[in-house]
């Protein structure tokens, strides 16, 4: 059965018009925009709307591993694509110089510097996972839509917060040396598999008021532990060969800039 959030719909529609008309204004100034940043936006909404307006999400209430599922869409895949496409660069480049001097200013608050510290947004990561699956927090989202709803923001903010440190594009305040945010993208990887060993191993039924009780409902229910154990996994992995794609094109960049610096003082 299709589902339908009309909340997460009009802000995936806002966000599409605000970053292709942040595009059009920089076209505008004959500024070109990498295509594959508006790609990675344009992917990352794709998923948030599969994540939220299909029929996973309208499943996601009956079976845990479609829950797992959409969680990882929202919480990992969506913000690895988000933190790509370089939204903050792009308003920061496309907008008038007073919203210039605001968003500057918002980065360079305090609170944003402790939301984006290595050590918060790694705990916040980590924190989340933990207190939604060993907490009551799952039963209650799945009982109150306005809960339901907090927990899928929760997703793509945690999700987004960590992604943005680990291999993001846009300025950040204390940004990380690239071999410190591949050491902070390993850390992260055995959470999800200690999680989803922890689930895989338990016989006690998260939310069997709505994902039922039974042999069936725990087999669901350790398939969607794998699922949380492998797609961590595998998430680590990816993002640490991002790190390391822009770590060598960084490298790339500094080479050719001493090399032109030499041959600028021969002449």
């Amino acid at each position: 059965m299709l589902a339908f959030d009309p909340g997460a719909g009009l802000v995936v529609a806002a966000a599409a018009v605000l970053y292709v008309g942040g595009v059009r204004r920089l076209a505008r100034r004959g500024r070109r925009w990498r295509p594959a940043r508006g790609a990675a936006f344009a992917a990352g909404l794709l998923v948030v709307v599969v994540a939220t307006q299909s029929a996973l999400a309208g499943a996601e209430a009956e079976r845990f591993s479609l829950h797992v599922l959409q969680h990882v869409l929202l919480g990992m895949v969506a913000p690895a694509l988000f933190a790509l496409s370089a939204p903050v660069t792009l308003a920061l480049q496309a907008s008038s110089r007073t919203t210039q001097t605001v968003l500057l200013g918002v980065l360079d608050h305090p609170v944003i510097s402790v939301l984006t510290h290595p050590v918060t947004a790694w705990a916040l990561f980590g924190g989340s996972l933990v207190t939604l699956y060993f907490s009551p927090l799952l039963e209650l989202s799945l009982a109150n839509e306005a809960v339901h709803a907090a927990v899928h923001l929760q997703f793509l903010a945690v999700g987004g917060l960590f992604c943005w440190t680990a291999v993001g594009v846009d300025p950040l305040p204390g940004r990380l040396p690239h071999g410190a945010r591949l050491l902070f993208v390993l850390l992260a990887v055995p959470v999800h598999a200690i999680v989803g060993l922890s689930l895989l191993g338990g016989t006690e039924l998260l939310a069997g008021n709505f994902y039922g009780s039974g042999a069936a409902a725990l087999a669901d229910q350790r398939v969607g532990a794998g699922l949380l154990w492998a797609t961590g996994d595998l998430f680590g992995v990816i993002l640490a060969g991002v790190v390391l794609a822009q770590w060598m094109g960084h490298e790339e960049r500094v080479a050719r800039r001493h090399d032109r610096l030499t041959l600028s003082g021969t002449r």
